[in-house]
């Protein structure tokens, strides 16, 4: 087979991974891709949104399967583009990619699903936003409805930071026009666990579980991130809970996107709050998480190919995925300013001792080559994962190699895995 995979982040360097790993693969290119990704795949100069070129270029290299990353191009619509032209696709059309593109169309659909969730409110208005606010009390939460790299959401304290996050979403727009409707939602309390399923429109398989660590600082302190760490399997997930959640909220989804007209196709990413009264989902994304597609895929047993392609086909009924009984870890490393403004050009150092770790995969992010020197080009710049028998064994292995890496400008959180740790 021949494979186009789409993005150029840690998740798409361990994507490309584990697709570089299937024997059905004969040729693997990757748009845009990063220097990690050079090394297991040919990298093109085609941005990840560039939907016309993207499809282009798999028509002229009889492209057997695209692997979309990110979410943005899937909300632009490339499933439907390649679909256009011929090409299998592993990802939802931009239609179903509304469960992640709009938080408010992704509540309708909860609601309509009887899908167990937060209860909320969606507004365009400040002002009736800000009122909302005042007569429900904190602590709550705001949303930017659109795509906002994940740094939309503010778990507000207290009435005054809920109003001023409404005023940075819509009056100061820093998300853009993301911002300009907001949903807020009553604050939910437990442990939040990322949940993974393969689609194929009519059925669903399980592709595991993991924890993230959002909060840039440790002990869960400071603002949001698109993700700091991520562990798996985490305790707390258990059988039972799995398939409490693919009853109640993964199979009522897809019943309630095919009666729209929308079947969703690809993976479906469930945010999940598991309270007193049950698992209750928090968000819905289209695609793989980052940094927890790097645990995924450390403990996946089975070829990646296979299951992306029985999602595209529709026959995940007749698939079923195996995961190693292994721990893994993940641990970003971030340039200093993130999550506002990254420092760019610092040069990493000491790569290949990371590497050498046992036990250890350092996946790519946010860098750049130059001049034959690995610089930073990003905020979250490296994932570096370690599997292990036991958690705390992948956490050590994961630190040693992040003390491996000479990078003063570098930082990360020291305390992935705490909950699971208990520490």
């Amino acid at each position: 087979m021949k494979v186009l995979l789409v993005g150029s982040g840690g998740r798409e360097h361990a994507l490309a991974w584990a697709i570089a790993a299937s024997p059905l693969v004969e040729r693997l290119w990757c748009a845009p891709g990063n220097p990690g990704i050079a090394g297991i795949a040919t990298c093109v100069e085609i941005a990840a949104t560039d939907i016309p070129a993207l499809v282009a270029f798999a028509r002229q290299n009889a492209v057997d399967l695209v692997v979309v990353g990110p979410e943005a191009p899937l909300v632009a619509g490339i499933a439907d583009a390649c679909a256009a032209a011929g090409i299998p696709c592993f990802g939802p059309s931009a239609a179903a990619a509304r469960l992640e593109g709009s938080k408010a169309f992704m509540k309708e659909v909860c609601a309509a699903a009887l899908v167990p969730t937060a209860p909320s409110a969606t507004f365009s208005d400040a002002a009736a936003a800000k009122a909302h606010v005042r007569e429900a009390g904190a602590p709550i939460v705001v949303k930017a409805d659109g795509l906002a790299a994940g740094k939309g959401v503010v778990v507000a304290a207290t009435v005054a930071e809920a109003e001023a996050a409404i005023d940075a979403f819509m009056a100061a727009r820093i998300h853009g026009e993301a911002g300009a409707t907001v949903v807020i939602e009553a604050c939910l309390v437990g442990e939040e666990v990322s949940f993974f399923a393969l689609c194929d429109g009519a059925h669903a398989v399980p592709f595991g579980a993991a924890q993230d660590h959002k909060r840039v600082g440790e002990g869960d302190t400071g603002p949001n991130t698109g993700g700091m760490g991520a562990y798996a399997p985490p305790p707390a997930f258990t059988p039972e809970l799995e398939r409490e959640v693919m009853a109640t909220v993964v199979r009522p989804t897809l019943a309630e996107m095919a009666r729209r007209g929308a079947p969703f196709r690809g993976v479906l990413f469930c945010g999940l709050m598991l309270t007193q009264a049950g698992p209750r989902l928090l968000e819905f994304n289209v695609r793989f998480g980052d940094p927890e597609c790097q645990v995924l895929m450390l403990r996946l047993m089975s070829d990646l190919v296979p299951a992306l392609q029985a999602s595209c086909d529709g026959v995940l009924d007749r698939f079923a995925v195996r995961f190693l009984p292994d721990a893994a870890i993940a641990v970003v490393m971030a340039a200093r300013g993130y999550p506002g403004t990254p420092e760019a050009g610092s040069e990493i150092r000491g790569l290949e001792r990371a590497s050498a770790v046992p036990n250890v995969q350092v996946f790519h992010a946010g860098t750049r080559a130059e001049n034959g020197r690995i610089v930073a080009a990003g905020g979250r710049v490296l994932t570096v994962c370690a599997a292990g028998r036991t958690l705390a064994a992948a956490r050590d292995a994961a630190y040693a190699a992040v003390d491996a890496i000479d990078w003063p400008e570098g930082f990360c959180r020291r305390d992935i895995g705490h909950r699971a740790l208990g520490g």
